[in-house]
């Protein structure tokens, strides 16, 4: 951490404080899949073939996956032009000013937030499956017919705690926890697809109907399709940690696409799995899941381990990739003076923003009493945040692409094309959540939470206004994107023009 004082455009200032570089290539790769990929890769298949087909599910992520793809070169571009933490929010800042920086930081905050929180619920899902006896016993409440048990509760609670002591220690611990995670991960699924596709008698007869019978092929790819947002969210988790980089922030690109191919291979395996495996099972199965039926089925005991493995791999990398994220958005917020000061400091050992760790523990333990489907109406309407969070990257991109043309800086026409298509992507998917007769907008709960988390941030607003705007636009460009501030020419004489005289003038007196 630093803790000097360095000269800013108003006089003597904090110095801005700044991150350790330390995270590696291989690291950030699995940052953005691992926090792409999560439990929903694994317990969502059977649902996904119901609505849409297996044909109509894998076509609705691999669109999904190159539209992100277009939103990720924006990503790369505003990260080579301005590697620092804060990712939606520093971009909605050079797109369109402080407001809308508020606005995009307060929904992506409680974006990444309200994943860690569903990841933690998702092991206890798991184990709710696997060990339903131990699960169920200390019954507490139920809330909206989803039955509470002390196991549950304990354990989750436990598993936050965890790897906020995880994040708190440094980002190379968690980096390269991010990266073996992500390895048995990616290990644990294709292992999964080859073994089942091999002892299938005919796995391509045992698919069926490639489309839903109840919808066209359109609505169903449409149905997947509106889920992209979610099912890919963790790849905008590398912006988040560009300050970081020990390498070059023009691998940023490269690293985020090859995660989103990696992220849909792994939903195309696990819904073809689901479909090839046994004729006419898909989307039908067992008390919890359809897939980890089938593999039960097929594979015993050993199968059921290995995919065990790949699910808490899954949801440990969600866990400590939005752990990271969120602690570092609110992180960049704070430098920028839009959340209190003690959000921007740093421990002294690990130099992580480790308040801001803690802060998302003390916001997610109460979150685990509340049960799944109150979790899920958050994380639905959370989708919004991020999907604001895509638009304003692919605009700042987009206006400075067109800024360096003005200048003469070089062009990059296709990249321009992109943002521009990013841009009306990100309108998309917020018109697929929010508008009532779509066939993915969100539920009256999640409606009603919306309501509220954006009347709390007008409120929050409100009170760190002052703070907020106290800076000037040079010392925010400081704060937010390491711009220092050019110094001031010290005023001396003028030089005559070659050839000409030097002409004294008298000075003018002042009037009284």
């Amino acid at each position: 951490m630093e803790t000097g004082r360095t000269s800013t455009a108003k006089g003597e200032g904090p110095r801005r404080r700044k991150l350790e570089k330390s995270l590696k290539p291989s690291w950030v790769f699995a940052i953005a899949l691992g926090s792409s990929v999560g439990w929903g890769a694994f317990i969502l298949p059977g649902d996904w073939i119901r609505e849409a087909g297996p044909a109509g599910a894998v076509i609705g992520l691999f669109l999904g996956a190159l539209i992100m793809m277009v939103i990720a070169s924006s990503y790369g571009v505003m990260i080579k032009e301005h590697p620092v933490s804060g990712g939606g929010f520093t971009y909605a800042y050079l797109a369109a000013g402080k407001t809308w920086a508020f606005l995009c930081g307060w929904f992506l905050s409680l974006g990444y937030i309200s994943i860690v929180a569903l990841n933690a619920s998702a092991f206890t899902l798991l184990l709710k499956y696997l060990m339903p006896g131990f699960m169920k016993q200390g019954y507490l409440y139920t809330v909206a017919g989803w039955d509470i048990y002390i196991p549950e509760v304990a354990i989750a609670s436990v598993l936050l705690i965890a790897f906020a002591f995880l994040n708190s220690t440094g980002a190379s611990v968690s980096g390269r926890l991010q990266f073996w995670f992500s390895v048995l991960l990616v290990a644990g699924v294709f292992i999964l697809g080859a073994v089942t596709f091999g002892i299938a008698d005919e796995p391509i007869a045992n698919i069926g109907s490639l489309f839903s019978g109840n919808v066209s092929p359109f609505v169903s790819v449409l149905l997947i399709l509106a889920i992209a947002p979610w099912a890919y969210v963790g790849f905008d988790n590398v912006p988040q940690a560009a300050e970081e980089f020990n390498f070059s922030p023009k691998k940023a690109t490269t690293l985020i696409v090859a995660s989103l191919f990696t992220s849909f291979m792994i939903y195309a395996v696990m819904i073809g799995l689901t479909a090839w495996t046994f004729p006419g099972t898909a989307g039908t199965g067992g008390e919890l899941w359809a897939t980890g039926s089938i593999v039960s089925s097929a594979l015993g005991k050993t199968g059921l381990f290995v995919m065990s493995v790949a699910i808490v791999m899954g949801i440990f990398t969600g866990l400590n990739g939005f752990y990271m994220s969120s602690s570092r958005l609110l992180f960049s917020m704070a430098r920028a003076r839009a959340l209190p000061a003690v959000f921007r400091k740093t421990a002294k050992g690990s130099g992580v923003p480790v308040w801001g760790i803690w802060f998302v523990t003390l916001i997610t333990l109460p979150a685990m009493w509340l049960g799944r489907p109150a979790l899920s109406w958050i994380v639905d309407m959370s989708s919004t945040g991020v999907s604001i969070g895509y638009f304003f990257a692919c605009f700042a991109a987009y206006k400075v692409l067109a800024k360096k043309k003005r200048e003469g800086k070089g062009q990059a026409p296709l990249k321009s094309v992109l943002a521009l298509v990013g841009m009306a992507s990100s309108i998309g998917f917020l018109a697929l959540l929010l508008i009532p007769a779509s066939p993915a907008s969100l539920t009256l709960p999640s409606y009603l939470l919306l309501g509220g988390w954006a009347l709390a941030g007008i409120a929050f607003y409100a009170f760190m206004r002052k703070s907020y705007f106290s800076l000037s636009k040079e010392e925010t460009d400081y704060y937010m994107l390491g711009k220092e501030p050019e110094p001031e020419k010290p005023a001396g004489k003028s030089k005559p023009l070659p050839g000409l005289p030097e002409v004294k003038r008298k000075p003018v007196e002042k009037p009284v």
